[in-house]
């Protein structure tokens, strides 16, 4: 048996004002690593705990498994979730069994809301009865003031059922132009990532023509397209570009926000598969609910250009949030779509 007790790191994110080092025992037991887990596994932890684990299964002689033990943990964010399915997927290439131990309900709920509890390995608490989903609901993190913000929740619904009457007015003609133009669904749905990762499906009205799917790999600069609106991609209608401009394509989302899934201002919703390039601390974007609108909205293309933009914009917003600096955004959002021929965006 051998022992081994890792440092965190001095890594900071927007929400460390002070880091400082955590301990992070590893004992090793014939072909078995335990790693055990701090109380919080945030940003801090959570960069060191991927470390720990990718030192070990580099090892010449790695372990058979390594087994995760939770049972002192009682934080768990979008990092240290991150951190976690990074070092279960590698493991998984290494032919490397991970299993999670003694797991507390914290970590269950966060684990439960991603569906990541039918993918992990989880040892039985042993005659400990089996908790309840409100139960599990009432354990998820404060991950940031936002998601526990009442009046934010107020001001969604609000805005999001005066959206609703708006769509509701729009959308014959919509309809009807979509139609002519293209015909085919009215409604284009796709698969982005919410708050802690959670997967939903996110609606628009449909700018693109119908076999726009078959039609992608003729696309060029795919990976900056899947991140903005490019309205040069030939596969948008004509129809399209305009409901894209006018941002007339995005009505439908105020039905993603009235069911909670997002927030009328927020960071930007990424893709699942933009999500599995995430290094742990880009992971923190997560930590809010993603948004019909934010600071990549406002600041335009102009200073959106690559994906550390996005990061950097979104953990902006995080730093700056408040709920008059979100009525801010909603300002500046409509200023924007006023100003939108005059090259704002």
């Amino acid at each position: 048996m051998a022992d081994y007790i890792y440092k965190a790191t001095k890594v900071q994110s927007f929400m460390t004002s002070q880091p400082k080092e955590v301990d992070f025992p590893v004992t090793s037991l014939n072909d078995t690593a335990i790693v055990q887990i701090p109380a919080r596994l945030s940003v801090l932890e959570a960069v060191t705990f991927k470390q720990i684990c990718q030192e070990l299964i580099e090892e010449n002689s790695h372990p058979k498994q390594i087994i995760i033990d939770f049972h002192q943990t009682t934080f768990m964010d979008s990092s240290g979730l991150g951190a976690l399915v990074s070092n279960f997927k590698t493991a998984q290439e290494k032919g490397i069994e991970m299993a999670l131990r003694k797991v507390t309900p914290q970590v269950m709920a966060v684990l439960n809301l991603t569906g990541l509890d039918q993918v992990f390995s989880i040892e039985s608490m042993g005659n400990a009865p089996p908790i309840e989903p409100r139960q599990l609901g009432e354990q998820l993190p404060t991950t940031h003031p936002s998601v526990r913000s009442w009046m934010k929740r107020v001001i969604d619904v609000i805005g999001s059922l005066v959206g609703l009457v708006i769509t509701g007015v729009l959308f014959i003609p919509i309809a009807i132009a979509i139609q002519i133009n293209d015909p085919g669904p009215i409604f284009f749905k796709q698969t982005r990532c919410a708050w802690m990762g959670k997967r939903f499906q996110i609606w628009k009205f449909r700018s693109m023509c119908v076999d726009a799917e078959a039609k992608k790999s003729q696309v060029k600069n795919q990976v900056e397209g899947a991140f903005f609106k490019n309205d040069n991609d030939p596969r948008i209608t004509r129809v399209g570009r305009f409901l894209r401009r006018t941002s007339l394509d995005e009505l439908p989302q105020f039905w993603n926000v009235l069911k909670g899934e997002m927030s009328l201002v927020g960071t930007r919703p990424p893709t699942p598969d933009e999500v599995e390039r995430y290094e742990v601390p880009e992971w923190q974007r997560l930590d809010v609910k993603p948004g019909m609108t934010g600071e990549w909205q406002v600041n335009g293309r102009s200073a959106v250009r690559s994906f550390e933009d996005v990061i950097r914009l979104d953990l902006q917003y995080q730093k700056n949030w408040s709920l008059v600096y979100d009525l801010k955004l909603i300002f500046k959002t409509v200023a924007v779509l006023f100003n939108r021929n005059s090259g704002a965006v």
